[in-house]
């Protein structure tokens, strides 16, 4: 295979070479949605938040480079130390769930929700979103979270006020409500193609304990009841794990959901001869299958990630050959003070 007209062997020995020569000067991050070939090549590889973690915790690194979506790359230059320049291989690997929360589509909503329920409301933002709405997040006193924290963090947010305002993504949302316990009638979704308070009645707005905005992951709400049914169909006695990103009815119906990390862990953990049916990217659960070929480890159906997709190993080259300069992360000083702010409740809390 060629990539750019140049031979995929030498793409990957010019990598090699780069990375021996930068040495602990450089980290490469690979996402676990990203490809074999990038993974492999990557110093560590995880979910989201615990790559730009792992960056920040290489002080020695002059150079990180975060082969994953926008996002991403933005929380590891929030994170990083002012000595490191994180860069991101692809500028137009983006995500559509963090579009859909547009900041100014987020300030109005709060507004409007704001003059309805005064100031006993604390928004909080899943990981996936953009830097600008980690720090609306971390100016109004609320925090972030990730997959597996979400409900501790959700439960933290009412002993704080008496709403959560939850956003971008509405099926992480819900799926904590449910294990939470949180009355359907007490939330409501703001659906921000509406003009006014998302939707929803200003009584709706007042009587409500969880406003979730939305958002939703295109490869997630991919999976559907039935290919859960057709799963156990044909391979009977399997284990179902599926991303709480997904609709609540295919969450219900599997045996467990978590994050990605989570799923790692759980394929890497299960007694050899287990069939395993994952619902979640295609890459991550080829992968899984791959390095586990004792185990039967099945996607629950097809689902890739397109802006995941657009990191190749040549881009990844290109930037390398122009570490420091070719597709910096730049963010303003005041969005990475207030998007670390609500980074590190996240952690506070979370740690408790």
């Amino acid at each position: 295979m060629k990539f750019g007209g140049i031979d995929e062997k030498e793409i990957i020995e010019r990598i090699r070479e780069l990375k021996e020569k930068l040495g602990d000067e450089l980290v490469i991050l690979g996402h676990h949605y990203q490809r074999r070939g990038i993974v492999e090549l990557s110093h560590f590889r995880g979910d989201s938040f615990q790559l730009s973690r792992q960056a920040a915790s290489q002080r020695k690194a002059k150079y990180i480079v975060f082969c994953g979506v926008r996002f991403m790359a933005e929380s590891a230059a929030i994170l990083a130390a002012p000595h490191q320049i994180v860069q991101h291989p692809e500028p137009t690997a983006g995500c559509p769930m963090s579009d859909m929360a547009d900041p100014w589509d987020v300030e109005e909503a709060w507004r409007q929700i704001t003059e309805i329920c005064g100031d006993d409301v604390i928004p909080i933002t899943y990981v996936n979103s953009s830097a600008e709405v980690k720090a609306f997040c971390g100016r109004h006193g609320g925090a972030t979270c990730t997959s597996s924290n979400a409900q501790k963090l959700i439960e933290w947010g009412f002993s704080q006020k008496s709403r959560v305002f939850f956003l971008p993504d509405r099926h992480l949302g819900t799926n904590a409500a449910n294990k939470l316990g949180i009355p359907r009638d007490k939330r409501v979704i703001w659906d921000f193609t509406q003009p006014e308070l998302g939707g929803n009645t200003e009584e709706q707005i007042y009587n409500s304990k969880l406003i979730l905005w939305n958002g939703y992951c295109h490869v997630h709400t991919f999976f559907k009841p039935e290919h859960v049914y057709e799963a156990r169909r044909r391979f009977p006695g399997c284990t179902v794990v599926v991303h709480p990103e997904c609709f609540e009815e295919v969450v219900d119906l599997a045996d467990h959901d978590g994050s990605t990390a989570f799923m790692v862990r759980f394929v890497e953990e299960a007694p050899k001869g287990s069939t395993i049916v994952i619902g979640t990217e295609i890459n991550l659960v080829s992968r899984l299958a791959y390095e586990h070929p004792d185990k039967k480890v099945v996607e629950l159906a097809r689902s890739l990630c397109p802006n995941m997709y657009k990191i190749t190993l040549l881009s990844l080259l290109r930037t390398l050959e122009n570490i420091g300069e070719l597709n910096v992360v730049e963010l303003p000083d005041e969005v990475k003070h207030y998007a670390k702010i609500a980074l590190d409740k996240m952690l506070e809390v979370a740690s408790k």
